[in-house]
C-alpha cells in the first residue's frame, strides 16, 4: 500500500447540506492526499452518497468549499447509474478514458517537428496510455462485464453496475471515488478489485459495506456520523477498536455532563437566595452545558423476523437435479436435503445458475432432469435480487402496512409502527415519503416489507446489497436466531462466514458441490481438491510410495465440525471443573452432615460424573489439538 504523501488532491471544508428539516452534513471536512486509501462508513441516510456527489460536482453543497488540484482526474462510480441506453458496453466503458484517447489522438495528429511532442509523450507515459485497450479488456474480464457489443438497454441492474465500475477504473485516475463497488460482484471479482486497489498509486475513497474488503484495502477509515467525519488510522479492524474507545469516551463525557447538571439544577432551583452564595459563572456554566447537544448515539435496533411455524421432517428434497438453459449446462445431478436449522449459503461466479437454483426450490422453474419433494409444512418467503418496487409517493408506514395496522407475529400481533422501529426507522420519520430515503434506507424498508410476511423457509438473493454495516450486523443476528431454514445467495464473505452452516458452491461447467461449514472452510476444501484431485478420473491412482501415503495422512485437516468443537471445548472443560469444585466445596462445609446428609449419595455421583466428564473432555481436546498441529 502506498505511503501517504503531503500532496493534496482534494480538500473539502465545512460542507453543509440540508434536506427540508434534516441537516445531513454539518460542517463535514475531509482532505485527500496522494496515497490515501480511505474507506467510508456510516449509517444509511447519514449522507455518504451525498458527500461523494459533492466531491465529484454532481451536486452542490448549501455551504462550504471544495478545492481540487489543477487537472485532477477523478474516476467515479455512483449508485445512480447514468448511461446512454443505445450505447454499447465497450463504448460506455471507453468514456471513462476519454481524456486518454484525446491525448493519443492529439499526439498522432502532431506534425513531425512539433515542439510539444516530448511533453505529450511524457503525459502518455505517465497515464500508461499505450496500454489502455489492454487495461479495458483486463477490467472487463476480471469484473465479469457483459459482452462488449451488447447495448446498455438490454442489461440487468447488476450488469450495468459492473460496466460502470469498469468505466470508473480503466483510466488509472488520480482519485477514485467508489460508492458500493462490491455490489453485484462475485467473490472472484471482489478479490481482484481488492488487489487492484491495494496496488493503486493514486488515492481512493470507497464507501462499502463489505467488511473483509475494507480490511484489505484501507489505510484509513472515515466515519460519517451526525453530519461530521471522524478519521481512524488503519483498516476496518483498527477502526472497530478506535471507534469503541471513542464511543466509550463520549459516553463517559455525557455521564459527567449529566452529573454536573443534576448537582447544579438542584442549586439553581433553590431560588435567588441560594444563587447569591455562588459565583455568577456557575449559573452561566449550567446554562451553557444544559444547551450543549448530547452526542448522537446510533438508534437502537433489533431486527426481528416473525417467528416461523414448525417444519415437518421433510423440508424440501432435491433429487438428481439437472438444469440446462440456452444450451448451457448449469447444474448436473445435484442432490440435497434441506433440514430445519440449516443456514445454507450459495456462492459462485455470476451467470452460473445460483438464482436458477432458488427458483427450482421455490417451484418457479422446472429442472431439466430430476425432481423436488416439498414438505407439507414448508412455507417460503423469498427476498428477490431485483426486489419489489416501492412507490416513492407513499409513506414508509403505507408501504409496509399495506392497509393493516398490525402484522402477524407468532401467535399474536405486532403494531406496524413498532415493527418499523425495530428496523431502525425513527418514529418521527415513519410518515415521511419513500422518495426522501437514501438508497440504503430503501433497501432496509424493502427488507422490512418482505420479512413481515413470515414463513419458515427464508430464501434471500443478495440481501446485503446497499445495507449499511449496523443493519447488516442486525440481519446476521436475526438469521442466526431464526429457527426455521435459510437459503441465501451472497458474495459477502464475512456474511457467509458469520451466518452459514453449509455452502452450496457453483464451480462452473455444471458442477455444484455442497460443503458443510462456513465459506472459509469451503475455500480450504476447494484448495485441497485442486491440489489432490479426488474425481473419478484419478480415484484409483495409488501413492507412488509408502512415504507419500504417510504424508497424506499427516496433512489431514480438521473437519468444520471438529474446528467448532475445538473452539468450544475449553469452555466445556472449565464448566466441568467448576461443577466438581462446587460439589467439593459442599463436602468441605463444616455443617455438611446437618445440611446435606440426605443427598450424600447423589452428590458423590455428581462429583464422579463431573470428574469423568472433565477427563474425557481433556482427552478429546488433546486429540483435536494434535490433529490441528499436524495439519499445520
Amino acid at each position: 500500500m502506498p505511503q501517504n504523501s503531503n500532496i493534496t488532491l482534494l480538500d473539502a471544508a465545512e460542507i453543509k447540506v440540508r434536506f427540508n428539516d434534516n441537516e445531513v452534513l454539518k460542517e463535514a471536512s475531509l482532505t485527500i492526499r496522494i496515497g490515501d486509501h480511505f474507506g467510508m462508513v456510516g449509517r444509511n441516510g447519514s449522507g455518504k452518497s451525498t458527500f461523494l456527489k459533492i466531491l465529484t460536482e454532481v451536486m452542490q453543497p448549501d455551504s462550504g468549499n471544495i478545492s481540487r488540484r489543477n487537472d485532477l482526474v477523478i474516476g467515479y462510480l455512483s449508485q445512480d447509474l447514468v448511461m446512454a441506453e443505445d450505447a454499447t458496453v465497450e463504448s460506455t466503458i471507453r468514456e471513462g478514458a476519454k481524456h486518454i484517447y484525446d491525448l493519443l489522438e492529439k499526439y498522432e495528429s502532431l506534425p513531425a517537428d512539433s515542439n510539444i511532442q516530448s511533453e505529450l509523450e511524457q503525459q502518455i507515459s505517465s497515464n500508461d496510455a499505450w496500454n489502455i485497450d489492454t487495461r479495458i479488456k483486463a477490467a472487463m474480464m476480471h469484473l465479469n462485464a457483459p459482452d462488449s457489443e451488447r447495448l446498455i438497454k438490454t442489461l440487468s441492474g447488476g450488469e450495468k453496475r459492473r460496466v460502470a465500475l469498469c468505466r470508473a477504473i480503466i483510466s488509472n485516475p488520480d482519485l477514485l471515488i467508489l460508492d458500493e463497488p462490491t455490489n453485484h460482484l462475485d467473490t472472484e471479482s471482489i478479490e481482484w478489485m481488492a488487489e487492484y486497489l491495494k496496488k493503486f498509486r493514486g488515492a481512493f475513497l470507497v464507501s462499502t459495506h463489505d467488511r473483509y474488503f475494507l480490511d484489505e484495502i484501507c489505510n484509513h477509515i472515515v466515519e460519517l456520523q451526525s453530519g461530521r467525519f471522524y478519521l481512524h488510522k488503519g483498516n476496518y479492524s483498527d477502526y472497530l477498536e478506535s471507534n469503541l474507545a471513542r464511543m466509550g469516551s463520549q459516553q463517559a463525557m455525557e455521564l459527567k455532563r449529566k452529573r454536573f447538571l443534576r448537582r447544579e439544577l438542584d442549586w439553581i432551583r433553590r431560588g435567588p437566595k441560594a444563587r447569591t452564595t455562588k459565583a455568577k459563572f456557575r449559573v452561566d456554566k449550567f446554562h451553557n452545558i444544559k444547551n450543549t447537544q448530547e452526542p448522537d448515539m446510533e438508534l437502537t435496533m433489533e431486527m426481528i423476523i416473525p417467528p416461523p411455524g414448525q417444519l415437518a421432517n421433510r423440508v424440501i428434497d432435491l433429487i438428481n437435479i439437472a438444469l440446462e438453459l440456452g444450451g448451457k449446462s448449469l447444474i448436473e445431478k445435484f442432490n440435497f436435503k434441506f433440514e430445519a436449522g440449516m443456514r445454507i449459503g450459495i456462492c459462485g461466479r455470476n451467470g452460473l445458475g445460483k438464482t436458477s437454483l432458488l427458483k427450482i426450490v421455490l417451484g418457479q422453474l422446472q429442472p431439466t432432469e430430476g425432481n423436488t419433494k416439498l414438505g407439507v409444512l414448508t412455507e417460503f418467503n423469498y427476498v428477490d435480487q431485483e426486489r419489489i418496487q416501492l412507490d416513492p409517493e407513499k409513506t414508509l408506514l403505507q408501504e409496509v402496512a399495506e392497509g393493516s395496522d398490525t402484522i402477524n407475529f407468532g401467535n399474536g400481533q405486532l403494531a406496524i409502527r413498532a415493527y418499523l422501529q425495530r428496523f431502525g426507522f425513527n418514529p418521527k420519520r415513519i410518515n415521511m415519503k419513500v422518495k426522501s430515503l437514501s438508497g440504503g434506507e430503501k433497501s432496509r424498508l424493502l427488507l422490512a416489507r418482505i420479512l413481515k410476511n413470515g414463513g419458515n423457509f427464508l430464501i434471500l438473493d443478495e440481501p446485503t446489497n446497499d445495507l449499511d454495516l449496523p443493519t447488516l450486523r442486525l440481519l446476521e443476528e436475526a438469521l442466526l436466531a431464526f429457527p426455521g431454514c435459510v437459503l441465501v445467495v451472497s458474495h459477502d464473505r464475512y456474511f457467509l462466514n458469520r451466518v452459514c452452516t453449509g455452502i452450496i458452491a457453483f464451480e462452473g461447467n455444471g458442477q455444484v458441490v455442497y460443503n458443510e461449514g462456513d465459506y472459509e472452510y469451503y475455500r480450504e476444501k476447494l484448495t485441497d481438491r485442486k491440489t489432490v484431485p479426488i474425481t473419478g478420473n484419478n480415484k484409483n491412482i495409488k501413492p507412488k510410495s509408502e512415504k507419500n501415503k504417510t504424508v497424506l495422512i499427516k496433512t489431514k485437516k480438521l473437519t468444520w465440525k471438529e474446528k467448532k468443537e475445538l473452539e468450544g471445548i475449553e469452555d466445556q472443560i472449565l464448566e466441568a471443573e467448576k461443577e466438581a469444585l462446587d460439589i467439593e466445596a459442599i463436602f468441605a462445609d463444616p455443617d455438611f452432615h446437618q445440611k446435606h446428609r440426605a443427598k450424600t449419595s447423589e452428590l458423590n455421583k455428581k462429583l464422579e460424573t463431573s470428574k469423568q466428564r472433565s477427563l474425557s473432555l481433556y482427552k478429546r481436546w488433546e486429540e483435536l489439538e494434535n490433529l490441528r498441529q499436524a495439519s499445520e
